[in-house]
């Protein structure tokens, strides 16, 4: 079974309240997407391996460590996981970036996929696939589907907001993604979305709604 680690750190937990709060602007909400994933990046990438280097300072030779010619990916799922990626390309900067973008048919409800452009070595590269919320996890557990369909072997799955229902789903699905989360919530509404949330993360990043 994947594990799941809700992060329990000052700094996201402070911002993630104003993320929250109604009253936060389109710029504010944006600005705290981006820092929460970038935070996040940190616990995500803890088990990176690492190769010794010996590093040539002013003052004489130091024994270093750096990652081991590891290739990462982040992949956001279409439109709001967008919000996420600056922040985790700023730890990152040579982290390549694919996109995958579904709809849900109103008649078999299955996700569809309209959009999936991915690097060209990605079965190489070990991805983290990011939305801002996972409720239902339909979308999520769709997205991890079609990289493993491309041929994609290590996965990690990050989200900020995350209901116990898409959770179990992810888990069911995908019990070989290890699931990130800023925070837990209680459960979904009737409509699907999460309690007690921060509404629609798209239309908060984008100002649309």
């Amino acid at each position: 079974m994947s594990k799941v680690m809700v992060f329990d750190h000052p700094l996201i937990q402070h911002k993630l309240s104003i993320l929250r709060d109604e009253r936060t602007s389109v710029k504010e909400f944006r600005e705290l997407i981006s820092e929460i994933a970038e935070l996040m990046c940190y616990e995500a990438t803890r088990n990176l391996p690492l190769e010794e280097v010996q590093v040539k300072t002013p003052v004489g030779i130091a024994t270093c460590h750096r990652i081991a010619g590891k290739k990462l990916a982040v992949v956001p799922i279409l439109r709001a996981g967008l919000g996420m990626v600056d922040g985790m390309v700023a730890m990152m900067p040579n982290v390549k970036v694919g996109h995958v973008g579904l709809y849900r048919d109103p008649e078999t409800l299955e996700p569809v996929k309209y959009y999936f452009k991915m690097p060209p070595d990605i079965t190489e590269r070990d991805v983290i696939v990011v939305d801002p919320m996972l409720a239902t996890g339909g979308s999520a557990v769709a997205a991890v589907q079609f990289l493993k369909d491309e041929g994609v072997k290590n996965i990690k799955f990050m989200c900020i907001i995350g209901a116990p229902e898409g959770i179990a789903a992810m888990q069911k699905a995908h019990p070989d993604v290890d699931i990130f989360v800023a925070g837990q919530d209680e459960k979904l509404n009737e409509h699907g979305y999460i309690v007690p949330g921060l509404g629609d993360a798209g239309d908060r990043i984008f100002g649309t709604k």
